[in-house]
């Protein structure tokens, strides 16, 4: 709960910080707010927690593993931020403190033991996004992102609030504990209200995730938002959405895991192949890794398909990996178009000529999201993969290592026009703290690639 509390108070003091025009204290402050919010969430790992606050809350191992790495995440994207907010307004403040409340709404998703707490974390983190999309304020692109998410998002709340108050109204609970002991003592199909509500409740989910056929805004959302502001929506608030996710259907809805699984298979194919044969026609570097997030979410939901032991420790392992590439690719993308002002394929080309260092992070990038040995994500689809063949989901491993073939395509579209066409192109300069991430991520990558073990099994 420390966490949650430091994270909530940061952006209060960064107001104040820009208020008296103290701007180049923002970063460092932040920075050092989230290591210290790290700390304490670090602190209580294996620590004997229980719901606190008349069980609005429970901050245990799984919700510490996530908020580690929602923390981690936001810390190197907001290292890419120097200069950037700069360039689309003087308020610099305003946006590190919107960042942190969307963080700590993050935090409460992966922490709640209260369906309540769940839509309140939800709300929090979705306003700020709304509001972070269209920041450039005489930017088209950047304001129809943000109308697009708002509406969508509009969508997504009022099927999750329905279909939580349907089960409230079924089970007479808002609680994960309450819920979960009403569905073990009445027999399966009593109330067919309990079964809208689930059914409500993943179309909700569904959209907030980006997962086809409810994945409309989030080609154009991320496309239009800034870039950086598109790598903590892909990354960050993802994560947290499937950790969410997993919580509560593994606590409440098991028993009746045969009514929902139909659901959740439909979903899965659709979105893989929507995702990855779409990306495959994309000439934009950023909205092929908008779809390609779209097929990731699609992989993520295997380990909710597959419910069992290891599934949060596969969605762990697989969003981190995620996440730390996805970080490269955008960072990358950032410096191609303030150089090229373009994001199209072609803008990357002979780069590795004159930005070696900046390519070699990018291809393992590449390497880690198609899922090539020695990779990070290599290793999160391995797990991915297990879980689902541990259920004897045989032919839909078989679907999603199909999809795993294609995605090669054009992960590898960027590597070729890299190192294989040339191009009249300056240096492009990579600041150090450019350089601090790609390098921590790069190597983040290639461990976990090589030596799994040093984060599976936290969980």
């Amino acid at each position: 709960m420390n966490t949650i509390i430091v994270i909530s108070v940061l952006p209060i003091v960064l107001l104040y910080l820009g208020l008296y025009k103290m701007q180049k204290a923002l970063l460092p402050v932040t920075v050092v707010g989230l290591l210290a919010a790290l700390g304490l969430a670090i602190k209580q790992w294996n620590y004997n927690a229980v719901p606190e606050y008349h069980g609005m809350i429970l901050f245990n191992n799984y919700s510490i593993a996530f908020s580690s790495i929602a923390i981690i995440s936001t810390i190197l994207i907001l290292l890419l931020s120097k200069g950037y907010f700069e360039k689309i307004s003087g308020h610099v403040a305003e946006y590190y403190a919107i960042i942190l409340f969307s963080l700590t709404g993050i935090i409460v998703m992966v922490s709640y033991y209260n369906l309540t707490m769940l839509f309140i974390g939800i709300e929090i983190m979705s306003v700020s996004l709304y509001i972070l999309a269209g920041i450039k304020k005489n930017d088209f692109a950047s304001n129809e992102a943000a109308l697009k998410y708002f509406l969508m998002g509009a969508f997504s709340t009022g099927f999750l609030l329905f279909g939580i108050t349907l089960i409230y109204g079924s089970t007479g609970s808002f609680g994960i504990e309450g819920i979960q002991n009403f569905i073990l003592a009445h027999p399966i199909g009593a109330d067919p209200l309990l079964y809208t509500g689930v059914i409500l409740i993943i179309i909700g989910l569904s959209f907030k995730v980006g997962v086809a056929p409810f994945h409309f805004w989030t080609p154009d959302v991320y496309e239009g938002s800034p870039t950086l502001i598109t790598a903590f929506m892909s990354t960050v608030s993802k994560t947290a959405s499937f950790a969410a996710f997993l919580r509560l259907f593994s606590a409440c809805f098991p028993v009746f895991y045969s009514f929902w699984t139909p659901i959740f298979i439909a979903i899965v194919i659709i979105t893989l192949f929507v995702g990855n044969i779409t990306a495959l026609y994309q000439q934009s570097f950023k909205r092929m890794l908008a779809y390609s997030s779209i097929s990731h979410a699609g992989y993520l939901l295997f380990a909710i398909l597959a419910l069992g032991a290891s599934s949060a420790n596969s969605i762990f392992v697989y969003a981190t990996a995620y996440s730390i590439a996805s970080i490269i690719a955008f960072g990358a993308l950032i410096l191609v178009q303030q150089e090229t002002g373009s994001d199209n394929f072609d803008s990357f080309n002979g780069l590795a000529k004159n930005n070696p260092f900046l390519a070699l992070v990018l291809t393992i990038a590449m390497l880690s999201l198609a899922g090539i040995p020695l990779t990070a994500g290599f290793i999160g689809k391995f797990f991915i993969f297990n879980t689902v063949l541990g259920q004897s989901h045989i032919w839909i491993a078989a679907i999603a290592v199909l999809n795993a073939i294609i995605s090669i395509f054009y992960y590898f579209r960027v590597i070729v026009a890299m190192y294989f066409r040339s191009a009249e192109r300056v240096q492009i300069t990579v600041p150090s703290y450019y350089i601090f991430v790609f390098g921590l991520a790069a190597l983040a990558t290639l461990v976990i690639g090589v030596y799994p073990q040093f984060i599976t099994g936290l969980i």
